[in-house]
């Protein structure tokens, strides 16, 4: 099975949806674009929530690096937060996409 279903489709919480602009100033579609754009490095697993928690490492359409956290639920990617990459996320960016 596909960690990731598609095709893409995101389900955004009404209660999340200028979150990540109003505390990162990244906007929703940047968040989408990145599971769009090759490569996409995806980690399994944040432990420590009910909800299985994943990141993905990518890029936007404009080299933004971006740090993602989501969830899939109903086979739909909810973002959880997005920030831009740091120094050590766009190493591990630039080892795996390869």
């Amino acid at each position: 099975m596909k960690l990731i279903p598609e095709p893409v489709n995101f389900d955004w919480d009404k209660g999340n949806l200028a979150k990540n602009w109003d505390k990162h100033r990244v906007t929703n579609l940047e968040c989408e674009e990145i599971f769009y754009n090759d490569p996409l490095v995806v980690k399994a697993r944040i432990e420590g929530y009910t909800e299985e928690r994943f990141y993905a490492i990518g890029k936007t359409g404009r080299d933004r690096f971006l740090f993602v956290v989501f969830i899939v639920r109903a086979g739909k990617v909810r973002i959880i937060s997005a920030r831009d990459a740091n120094k050590k996320e766009k190493v591990i960016y630039n080892e795996k996409g390869r």
